[in-house]
């Protein structure tokens, strides 16, 4: 399932959230004059961390497929979110994303040498957060050669098991496929829980 749109009408300008898509693309046209030197500095090595990588790594994406994957699905669902949340809890909240995605990636594979790099755990945590707020909410995807539209606790649900399962199967030797999927689960399992806040809190 992929998203084309949803339905979800915005009250404010989501400058935030347009803000962070700038900076991510800017971030991969600039890693470019180096990528290899670039992700090696500033990914998250879990073997070799610091408190720098943390963030840097959150900006940095291994191609342009991975970035415009990643902006797309920032760009259906981060409106909203910042609208409900306002702009600058919205910052917070994305950048906590990013490191509860990375802090749940590094306790699954401590050891690891491997650069993690990428805006999706920070944006499964604007999707957690999303399903929260917004579950019957219509979402247009395109699912295999069709269009049609579903409720988003269903299209985010469907996204969120497959993660699971990858997820599962990685830490059970299967074969990796170089995606953070456990990094995925802590990102929208944090952002879940934040967007029940927001909307009791609202209520």
């Amino acid at each position: 399932m992929f998203p084309v749109r949803d339905v979800v009408q915005r009250k404010t300008f989501p400058f935030v959230n347009l803000v962070l898509i700038a900076i991510n693309v800017v971030v991969f046209v600039f890693s470019l004059t180096n990528f290899e030197a670039i992700i090696t500095s500033y990914g998250f090595i879990p073997l070799y961390w610091n408190p720098l990588t943390v963030f840097t790594a959150m900006f940095l994406h291994g191609g342009p497929d991975h970035l415009i994957g990643n902006m797309w699905y920032l760009w259906i669902f981060g409106d909203n979110v910042e609208d409900r949340a306002g702009h600058a809890k919205y910052l917070i909240f994305y950048l906590a994303s990013g490191v509860a995605a990375i802090f749940i990636q590094y306790l699954t594979d401590p050891l690891s040498d491997v650069p993690t790099i990428g805006a999706s755990g920070a944006i499964s945590g604007v999707m957690g957060a999303y399903a929260a707020l917004f579950p019957r909410t219509k979402v247009n995807i395109i699912a295999g050669y069709f269009l049609t539209t579903v409720p988003a606790f269903i299209m985010i649900g469907f996204w969120f098991i497959l993660q699971l399962i990858f997820g599962t199967t990685s830490l059970l030797g299967g074969v990796g496929s170089g995606i953070a999927y456990w990094a995925h689960i802590g990102g929208f399992l944090f952002g879940l829980v934040a967007g029940l806040v927001i909307r009791q809190r609202r209520s």
